[in-house]
């Protein structure tokens, strides 16, 4: 068994079983479609042996003993050959479109719910889940988990097969039925270690489809890190390792169907030919006709089918369990956020106060590592007044942005609670909290739409309400340069853009939401400083206006920036060390004012030196020293 494999779990026919109960009791009508046309096949099949033991019987053996046939005896036979073989392709056309269309609608209907579940899951869950085991729960999982369903009207149907086609041989010859049978504990007792051999190795294969999804979606997301650093052999040896470990399992999964498929499809076989032995015998003997062998051996010929189709569900029952268990886990999985029955109310700025606020990361239990908890924001407490402007200032690590993802409750705390117009938004209904803040993050994303799809997001907004963000944002100015202004595509995460440019665009998204609470997380960091105190002052002169009035709470790092704010909060490893007025916190808190200081300083050093760069550029041009000369 590969290391880190599950043990083996003796039920799992029976869980799988329960896996098929749910898709039938989801799709009782396809299914019972499909069955219906498998039966028909199913009975059309053992009416083909009826018709070649009569054609046999009763058409070609008197036509060799007199040397001659009438037209109506050929006419009959074909008839009856061609009328079952009709009904017979009617119903594998029916089983294989009605089975077909049942494994997709439980394919859609759990992808689905496995999407709106993770919609549903708090931030916290998915910081504890990494984004390549979530996509393969959505898709491997889910198409593991219902693999069985293709083959399974098949063998339901060919069951009747089995028992119409038993019946008939016990009917025709108990001895030659009894010899014939014997085969059926063997492929029983077979099937059963087949299960028990196949099951480890199918999970492990599930599980390591998992990661290489894992690892392969940190590659694509960290390309630009991965190619500035020089690291693309050791991210492709890393991608190597995970999908060799995957092509390895996936050997030790075919190591098993191949050498048990044979077996499987040679007992059958074998079957036969003991029937056709002892029925020679029996024919000899005077026991049986030679109509009634052919019809026994095409039986018994046909008794393979059943076993295989049998065969093929029971082969895919392994990685449906592991499917459906890995599905069930995100379906099952608990931590979703509670809502209330509050509404925010007016159309002003809202006040906001958080109060004693503690938050920590948690980390799930792996197969190599114990679950761990890191403690980020301790008692937590400050408010503002409606409309105000409120700075977040601290080193890196002090749990500023984990405040900002609090503040609009993409998580909730585990101690504390944070209260908009003095109510707790834990007891906002469902949506309020998205209708009344906004949070624009460190990390800019736009989608591969145009400037209009991606400020809008599906917001029933008029273009004069666009252009009027853009401008608050001082994105209207690119935006009317781009070829087709709002329908210009920006390309795949914005790639067609500039740093500062996506930063402004994700900006007038939030703004054009008219937001009574604005979180800026640092959100103009690649802009320019001037362009940056613009879109502040823009956003403060319509706070005085009154339109789109909003509290802003801004992480910010420029002391340009810190200075615009009504209030600053000072924070160091998780904590409140002080508060107040920027002027006030320079002269009381050295920790503040060296911060501050260092950032301008640092701002300023980076400066010097791309003026120092553009200057070397300069010099090293040709002919500038010429045309120097000539100017002066």
């Amino acid at each position: 068994m590969p290391a880190g494999a599950p043990r083996v779990d003796p039920h799992i026919l029976r869980e799988g079983l329960r896996v098929l109960g749910v898709a039938i009791r989801a799709e009782p009508r396809v299914f019972a479609v499909s069955v219906i046309a498998s039966g028909l096949f199913a009975a059309m099949t053992v009416g083909t042996a009826q018709v070649l033991g009569w054609v046999t019987e009763d058409v070609m053996l008197p036509a060799f003993r007199s040397g001659d046939t009438t037209a109506g005896a050929l006419a009959g036979a074909a008839a009856a050959i061609l009328g079952v073989a009709f009904f017979k392709a009617l119903g594998v056309a029916g089983r294989r479109f009605y089975a077909g269309l049942m494994q997709y609608r439980m394919q859609a209907r759990y992808r689905r719910a496995v999407t709106r579940q993770y919609l549903r899951l708090p931030l916290a869950w998915h910081h504890r889940h990494p984004t390549g085991q979530l996509l393969s729960n959505a898709n491997a999982d889910v198409e593991a988990t219902w693999a069985p369903i293709a083959p399974l009207p098949m063998a339901v149907g060919v069951v009747f097969m089995l028992l119409i086609a038993a019946v008939s041989i016990v009917l025709t010859d108990v001895t030659v039925a009894i010899v014939g049978f014997l085969v059926f504990p063997a492929i029983a007792l077979l099937n059963i270690v087949y299960q028990r051999k196949l099951a480890p190795v199918a999970t492990r294969a599930q599980q390591l489809r998992a990661e290489v999804s894992e690892v392969a979606h940190e590659s694509f997301e960290g390309g630009l890190v991965i190619k500035t650093l020089g690291r693309e052999q050791s991210e492709t040896d890393r991608f190597a390792a995970a999908t060799h470990a995957l092509r390895d399992a996936n050997i030790a999964v075919g190591r098993v169907r191949g050498l048990f498929d044979p077996i499987l499809e040679a007992l059958p076989s074998l079957g036969v030919l003991a029937v056709l032995l002892v029925g020679s015998m029996q024919l000899q003997a005077g026991a049986m006709t030679a109509g009634d062998l052919v019809n026994v051996a095409y039986l018994f010929t046909l008794l393979a089918w059943p076993i295989r189709a049998l065969g093929w569900v029971l082969a895919e029952v392994p990685r449906s369990v592991v499917g459906w268990r890995r599905v069930r886990s995100v379906l099952d999985a608990g931590g979703s956020m509670p809502y209330g029955e509050g509404t925010p109310e007016g159309a002003k700025a809202a006040g906001l106060e958080v109060r004693e606020v503690r938050f920590a990361y948690e980390t799930v239990a792996t197969e190599t590592a114990e679950a761990t908890v890191s403690p980020v924001l301790h008692d937590v407490s400050f408010s503002t007044a409606p409309g105000s402007t409120v700075a977040i200032v601290g080193p890196t690590g002090s749990g500023k942005s984990t405040l900002t993802s609090l503040l609009v409750r993409l998580v909730d705390p585990a101690d504390g609670s944070v209260l908009l117009d003095g109510l707790d938004v834990r007891d906002f209904k469902r949506g309020g909290m998205a209708a009344t803040a906004a949070l624009v993050p460190q990390q800019t994303f736009l989608f591969d739409d145009d400037v209009r799809g991606n400020v809008v997001l599906g917001l029933d907004v008029p273009d004069e309400r666009v252009w009027e963000a853009l401008r608050l944002a001082q994105a209207d100015g690119f935006v009317a340069a781009l070829g087709d202004g709002l329908d210009t595509k920006v390309g795949e995460r914005g790639a067609t853009l500039s740093g500062g440019q996506r930063q402004r665009l994700a900006l007038a998204r939030a703004l054009v939401r008219r937001p009574r609470l604005l979180v800026l997380d640092d959100a103009t960091s690649s802009v320019d400083p001037q362009v940056e105190a613009r879109i502040l002052q823009g956003i403060r002169d319509s706070q005085a206006t009154g339109e789109g009035a909003a509290t802003v709470v801004v992480v910010a790092y420029r002391k340009a920036t810190i200075s615009l704010a009504d209030e600053v909060v000072y924070m160091e490893h998780g904590r409140v060390l002080d508060r107040g007025p920027h002027n006030e916190l320079l002269k009381r808190s050295e920790g503040y004012r060296n911060l501050v200081n260092a950032y301008e300083r640092a701002e300023a050093e980076k400066d010097a030196l791309e003026l120092e760069a553009l200057s070397a550029a300069d010099d090293e041009r040709p002919g500038s020293d010429e045309e120097e000369d000539a100017l002066t």
